[in-house]
């Protein structure tokens, strides 16, 4: 009981911690970033789609047939239509039913590939200014912790192609689970934090940490890590809040990274 409350202390201070290193003018900056170049990507992103789908939608021909009797002899008539270009989208909106379709199509389903997008690019970024930032955490707290991490572009880039992979693997697999009510959020969100979890914290533990010590920090803490990283991806769910939030994850794990790590070499393990 004692060494739970211990550790929802350290949990709290490292909390509170980060939320004053977050709100220093450096990191600020810092945070400005990734909010400025993951607008721009899901704007870019939102017109290429736009465009393909506006394409796809040039034109639509609906035909209907009619058989009617006349005189004991069956006569059939067809007839058909082209629909081009905005016709489409009037035809589909001048029925009720079709109407309310498409709108809950469109916004339900933009709106979580937006929401999804935003936290994949975001991620992306980070990893170009994980290090500027933990370098001012170590100066500010950490003078004692040497940075010995051996992050490698090549292995980041490795990493990142395999498991975006592993996640798109991951998201036809489930497809199954998608119709099943409240199962289907756990198996919509479980590979983006898979991938989210994972390319956190190689971008923190590549940095600060030996691979043999990350080793240790995942055999001791791994499950922790993995309840922080749960968290802050939950937060990350509210829209918008991984444009501005993005810079304090990498605040509140570089801390637990930093102390776990101080812990290590003191104790010499």
């Amino acid at each position: 009981m004692a060494n739970n409350l211990t550790k929802i202390t350290k949990n709290s201070n490292l909390l509170l911690l980060s939320i004053r290193d977050f709100f220093t003018p450096k990191m600020l900056k810092y945070a400005l970033m990734p909010f400025i170049i993951t607008m721009v990507a899901l704007y870019i992103i939102f017109f290429v789609i736009a465009g393909m789908g506006l394409e796809q939608l040039g034109t639509l021909s609906i035909q209907s047939s009619q058989t009617t009797m006349h005189n004991g002899i069956a006569n059939s008539e067809t007839t058909s239509a082209l629909l081009q270009g905005s016709s489409i989208i009037q035809f589909l909106m001048t029925h009720a039913i079709t109407s309310w379709i498409v709108s809950f199509l469109v916004y339900s389903i933009g709106g979580f590939l937006v929401l999804y997008v935003s936290i994949f690019v975001a991620v992306l970024v980070i990893g170009f200014l994980t290090e500027p930032v933990l370098r001012e955490l170590q100066q500010r707290h950490y003078s004692d912790v040497a940075m010995m991490g051996d992050s490698n572009i090549l292995e980041g880039i490795f990493n990142m192609i395999k498991w975006a992979f592993i996640m798109l693997l991951l998201f036809l697999v489930l497809i199954p689970l998608y119709f099943i009510p409240l199962v289907n959020i756990i198996a919509l969100n479980f590979p983006l934090y898979y991938f989210f979890h994972k390319a956190m914290t190689y971008d923190i533990a590549s940095n600060i940490c030996t691979k043999e010590e990350n080793k240790k920090i995942k055999y001791f803490n791994g499950n922790a890590i993995r309840m922080k990283t749960l968290a802050i991806y939950l937060v990350s769910l509210i829209p918008f809040t991984i444009f501005f939030g993005a810079i304090f994850y990498v605040i509140y794990l570089g801390h637990t990274y930093f102390v776990e790590v101080r812990k290590i070499r003191i104790q010499g393990l």
